[in-house]
């Protein structure tokens, strides 16, 4: 337990501190029909993770930025503890708090590229970047996670041209109108990345 309560492990605690407060968070968003997922992923709606930049080696794109977040977080304590739990059995002394949470940190990101590949192989939502999201106005999407206002979106999901079934932030055109969980809707204009504008489907029966 020494590492754990050592002054220079406050980094690390903190790190649990979070995944605490964000199992929290999103227990309490679900409960209220939201999603905490879906607010990360369109608080950067602009991010480009190109397979050759380091978000795409992450797989940031193809798993939800919160789940590579909750990956970090763990394997960032993980390792920090680790760190200094070696280093004070080892030579009696806890290393300075920016080195271990530099090892830690440097240590987490290859833990978040290997978690993120397997994971993103078992999400079908690893399709949204693979294909021109462009291509998706004047589709039909049902919602299916949360409930999309102004400026709220909530994920929905979307068959391209090809068949394959894309998820995809969708909300209202216009202030006072929302879709909840179940809702058919007309994607009329992209936003930005995976953010769509909405409106009610015109033709309920075509989904």
């Amino acid at each position: 337990m020494e590492p754990f309560l050592a002054p220079e492990s406050w980094p690390f605690t903190v790190a649990l501190m979070l995944l605490v407060a964000i199992a929290a968070i999103e227990g309490i968003a679900l409960l209220i029909g939201v999603s905490f997922w879906g607010w990360l992923d369109h608080f950067a709606p602009g991010i480009e993770a190109g397979p050759d930049s380091w978000l795409g080696w992450l797989h940031l794109g193809k798993v939800p930025m919160l789940v590579l977040l909750v990956v970090l977080l763990t394997a960032f304590a993980l390792i920090g503890y680790t760190v200094n739990g070696l280093s004070h059995n080892v030579v009696g002394f806890y290393p300075p708090t920016a080195l271990s949470s530099i090892v830690a940190f440097l240590g987490a990101l290859p833990v978040v590229r290997v978690a993120g590949a397997a994971i993103a192989r078992i999400i079908p939502r690893d399709e949204t970047f693979a294909v021109p999201l462009d291509s998706l106005v004047g589709r039909v999407a049902m919602v299916v996670n949360g409930t999309a206002r102004f400026n709220y979106p909530a994920e929905a999901r979307v068959t391209n041209e090809h068949g394959r079934t894309l998820y995809v932030h969708v909300e209202p055109d216009s202030e006072g109108t929302q879709f909840a969980a179940g809702d058919s809707v007309l994607l009329v204009k992209q936003i930005s990345g995976s953010r769509f504008f909405a409106i009610s489907n015109p033709r309920p029966d075509i989904l």
